[in-house]
């Protein structure tokens, strides 16, 4: 009697054990932006909303400012399983696959619905060739429009010349290159220490990115050139998300909807409220010349030129779907 009282013991003890185990499904969300940037807050919800529906059965810990992984790291370790989760800039990727990149090209898709209508021409393939590598694509949220950060006044593209250059993607260091800059790699968690000793001086990126880095205290002139509105995305792991149970798995994918309407949304207010910010804190936000924005859609045709020769069938396929 004693003896089966203890197997009865133990029985419900590894069965407690196993369905804490199942209760507890960990995973993590390593990004490359400061916890405070939107997009970084928009992930805190999603896990939050994720944890909410699925009662605790799925925990999600985000990792924001690359402190688990660097932004250029962030890809492989989804794909290798080193995380479940990830944040990436999409059009960092653009040189393994040129699609990536289609959300970089300056002036293609230059405002929220051109940005939207480019997402929808440009997700079927995204998905594919995610799914290739093992992965899913969960949501993408566009940052606010490009602008020119400099130190000094920029009239023309030809102000630009020998000037110090922060380039973050392939499309950013060609326009170094076609202007005449000096293109300098620093990603986003490095950006104001960059900027404090001199190694930029100079760079193309959103508001959001502006108050994030306080670059209002670095440089002067914000030119509102509106060039593009590059995508992060959020990416699982295929394999870690088949292990997941049926209800689970909806949980994740309904939570991963409503933070692309959310983050979307909020990507509007935000371009609206940074740009209120740096003007706020001295910065002098103005609209391009007629000659910096004739120079810079010069740029533009010459990269997307490039793009649709590198890119071949598949870029066709976006930019054809795009113009419909």
């Amino acid at each position: 009697m004693q003896r089966r009282a203890l197997h009865l013991c133990l029985l419900t003890g590894l069965l407690a054990v196993s369905s804490l185990a199942t209760a507890q499904t960990k995973w993590d969300l390593p990004a490359a932006y400061p916890a405070t940037n939107f997009h970084s807050v928009n992930m805190a919800q999603f896990a939050a909303d994720v944890d909410k529906a699925t009662a605790g059965k799925l925990k999600i810990t985000l990792h924001a400012n690359a402190s688990l992984f660097k932004a250029p790291e962030i890809k492989r370790a989804v794909q290798g399983g080193q995380a479940q989760l990830g944040e990436i800039l999409l059009v960092n990727f653009q040189n393994e696959w040129q699609p990536f990149g289609a959300d970089g090209l300056p002036f293609l898709a230059d405002s929220y619905d051109e940005s939207m209508k480019l997402y929808k021409a440009q997700k079927p393939l995204l998905e594919k060739k995610l799914a290739e590598q093992g992965m899913l694509l969960l949501y993408s949220v566009a940052w606010p429009p490009q602008g020119i950060y400099s130190k000094k006044p920029i009239n023309s593209a030809a102000d630009l010349k020998g000037i110090k250059w922060r380039a973050y993607s392939p499309t950013t260091a060609k326009i170094a290159e076609l202007v005449g800059a000096q293109p300098v790699t620093v990603q986003a968690a490095e950006f104001s220490q960059a900027l404090a000793t001199g190694v930029v001086e100079s760079t193309m990126t959103s508001g959001a990115t502006g108050v994030d880095s306080k670059l209002y205290e670095h440089l002067k002139y914000y030119y509102d050139v509106q060039a593009w509105l590059p995508k992060n995305a959020v990416i699982a792991n295929k394999k870690a998300f088949d292990a997941l149970d049926k209800a689970t798995q909806d949980a994740l994918l309904k939570a991963a909807a409503d933070a692309e309407t959310r983050g979307w949304t909020e990507s509007r207010k935000v371009n609206t409220t940074t740009l209120e910010t740096l003007k706020a804190n001295g910065m002098n936000i103005a609209p391009p010349s007629a000659q910096l924005k004739a120079d810079m859609k010069k740029v533009g045709d010459t990269i997307m030129k490039e793009w649709l020769e590198k890119s071949g069938a598949e870029g066709k396929a976006i930019v054809d779907a795009f113009n419909r």
